[in-house]
């Protein structure tokens, strides 16, 4: 595990992992990407993730992945990862330990598998005291409210734990709710635990309360617009309302057979040349009339903001 003294914070995609035909990972493709999102300005990449469809990938599959992220971006960018996919905690331990392995900056754990049945903090906080027992004392953690197989939010009484234990560098918020980003901030303040919104909607709203980065699934598409909106959109609010208003409209397509969505789009500006995922099985092309269409505005959308802010005076 590699050690910084920098926050893990601004805007982290959570990647995608691009397959052949043959269901099998496509390296090259994942390269490719890669260099896409560093050259589209982001801060740090969430690898084997829900998006990276870890759920989907063997342990082995799942380390190996995190292993050539790493590798890739060669210390360029700070890269965290999870593959944390399991209840058992003996399972827990063994994919945590695994990924430990990965030489990447952070060790992201899922919330709803330290309360596998929503069960309460009793449950929570035996499973916390065992990984942190049985984890290596130098790794860097984070946490993360995956919506799947359920959102398991953290009490705060549970975010104050782990912000005080002084293991916790981030927290990926799913709470979609800005009053409880907004608590969370003054909860955790003066420790190095950052809290980064995850969803688009409040997104803007979220940065201007203090929220030092987003982590959200469209940062696979235009993490250079949430950049720009982190860091410069103060400065051009009239830009800024119009920009934010379209990344909360292209944001609700997610429900569109993402992450195959994202896929298309990175099919089509030549990433990778397939858009086979295992996650979504189904074609979603006939599920969801007229997606291409779709993609097609939010491309054009896309292009468009990003011209608007090139054209910007320096």
């Amino acid at each position: 595990m590699v050690k910084r003294t920098a926050p893990i914070q601004g805007i982290i995609p959570v990647m995608l992992t691009p397959f052949n035909e043959d269901g099998q990972i496509d390296y090259p493709g994942l390269e490719r990407l890669i260099d896409w999102y560093l050259a589209h300005d982001a801060d740090a990449l969430f690898a084997v993730c829900q998006s990276s469809e870890m759920m989907f990938l063997s342990l082995d599959e799942r380390v190996a992945l995190g292993r050539f992220v790493v590798e890739k971006v060669a210390g360029r960018l700070p890269v965290i990862v999870s593959g944390h996919i399991s209840d058992d905690i003996e399972m827990q331990v063994a994919e945590l330990t695994a990924m430990s392995q990965v030489g990447a900056d952070a060790l992201i754990l899922v919330t709803n598998h330290l309360d596998p049945r929503n069960e309460g903090s009793a449950v929570f906080n035996a499973t916390l005291t065992t990984l942190l027992e049985r984890l290596p004392a130098d790794i860097a953690l984070g946490l993360y409210e995956c919506p799947a197989p359920y959102r398991r939010l953290l009490t705060d009484d549970e975010l104050l734990r782990c912000a005080q234990s002084g293991r916790f560098i981030m927290l990926k918020d799913v709470s979609c709710d800005l009053p409880t980003v907004q608590r969370r901030l003054a909860l955790t303040a003066g420790t190095k635990l950052r809290i980064l919104n995850a969803n688009a909607a409040i997104a803007w709203d979220a940065m201007k309360s203090g929220v030092p980065g987003f982590n959200g699934v469209f940062a696979n598409i235009h993490p250079d617009l949430y950049k720009w909106q982190l860091n410069s959109a103060h400065l051009h609010p009239e830009l800024a309302q119009e920009l934010a208003i379209f990344l909360v409209l292209a944001a609700v397509s997610e429900v569109l057979g993402y992450p195959v969505l994202a896929k298309i789009y990175h099919q089509r500006i030549g990433t990778f040349a397939s858009i086979k995922s295992r996650a979504v099985t189904y074609d979603v092309r006939e599920k969801f009339w007229a997606l291409d269409a779709v993609i097609d505005k939010i491309a054009d959308g896309t292009e468009y903001f990003r011209a608007k802010i090139a054209a910007l005076p320096k």
